[in-house]
């Protein structure tokens, strides 16, 4: 059973007093006349997310990033958070390292903490993030239309190699894994480029479990194929280098925690893209179109093999 197969079975029912329930990357409630709160929570658990000698300032910092990444996908604006966490002890200076981390993060969106919980156990670590969005204006999953441009954000691949790195699955120079490690430790939500997609985007989806995997969800939910230009795909140059090609495939199009943005654009809004890249000074690049149908094919009409890609918690 897939993680997506658990969820579905036993967590996902009826929710009609939500605009949008289980299975995007937020929540959607209606609690107000003109903006819709957007909610969502994630998890990130010692030996699973991160290794237990994890910088606690970059921890911290991440741990709040990975769920202002899934705000950006809804095209909310970051608003509170709750942050609950499982402690083995209680280490004061490892505290104050994660603390300020976390708070560094949160005060660039203008993030609040408004509550949580702690306890002792192995090390959890578990934000609930809370965001404002128009109604009318959230991304989804679900808008996928036949014609559109599928774009992806950044460059892919970096943090899934860092990873390869310090699981001793590769080995890279030390100038090789300072270049990469930032995007591993340290990734920047794209919460602006997701507040300047509402009104263009037709969906979207934060890359946390690989390219392939996340733009299914996109697919799934439109019902609809897509066509992929892979050698269009944005990998950065040690990725491109790198002798072990089936890897650099890896890790490029099924590694995770990107934490970059895939969403979908009507052909005619391409130079509104563009501009949108140049004015936040973000590579975007344009990867394919979506199609109709369900196959996934390469640009020479071969299908692509998804069902190996993206990380799943439970295969």
């Amino acid at each position: 059973m897939s993680e997506f197969d658990l969820i579905r079975r036993y967590f996902t029912r009826s929710t009609p007093g939500a605009l949008l329930g289980v299975g995007d990357d937020a929540a959607l409630l209606q609690v107000g006349r003109d903006k819709v709160l957007a909610v969502s929570s994630d998890m990130l658990v010692c030996g699973t997310h991160f290794l237990s000698d994890a910088d606690p300032f970059l921890l911290g910092h991440k741990t709040l990033a990975v769920n202002l990444s899934d705000l950006a996908a809804m095209g909310a604006t970051p608003r509170w958070a709750t942050l609950a966490l499982a402690l083995p002890a209680a280490d004061e200076s490892w505290l104050e390292r994660f603390s300020a981390g976390f708070f560094a993060l949160a005060d660039q969106y203008g993030v609040e903490l408004i509550g949580g919980d702690t306890t002792r156990g192995p090390l959890n670590l578990c934000v609930t993030i809370f965001g404002e969005v128009e109604a009318e204006l959230a991304l989804r999953r679900s808008g996928a239309k036949d014609g559109d441009e599928i774009w992806v954000s950044g460059k892919l691949g970096d943090a899934a190699l860092a990873l390869a790195h310090l699981q001793g699955r590769v080995v890279l120079t030390k100038e090789e894994f300072a270049a990469c490690a930032p995007a591993l430790h340290q990734p920047q939500p794209r919460v602006a480029l997701g507040l300047a997609l509402r009104g263009i985007a037709g969906s979207a989806i934060d890359i946390s479990d690989g390219l392939l995997a996340d733009l299914m969800h996109i697919l799934d939910a439109s019902q609809v194929g897509a066509e992929l230009a892979l050698p269009s795909v944005p990998a950065s140059v040690i990725l491109q280098k790198l002798p072990d090609r089936m890897l650099a495939q890896r890790c490029l199009l099924s590694g995770g925690d990107d934490y970059e943005l895939c969403f979908t654009v009507p052909a005619s809004r391409h130079s509104d893209v563009l501009n949108i890249g140049e004015q936040l000074g973000l590579p975007l690049t344009c990867i394919g179109k979506i199609v109709a149908g369900r196959a996934v094919r390469d640009a020479d009409g071969n299908p692509i093999n998804t069902e190996s890609g993206g990380y799943d918690h439970f295969r």
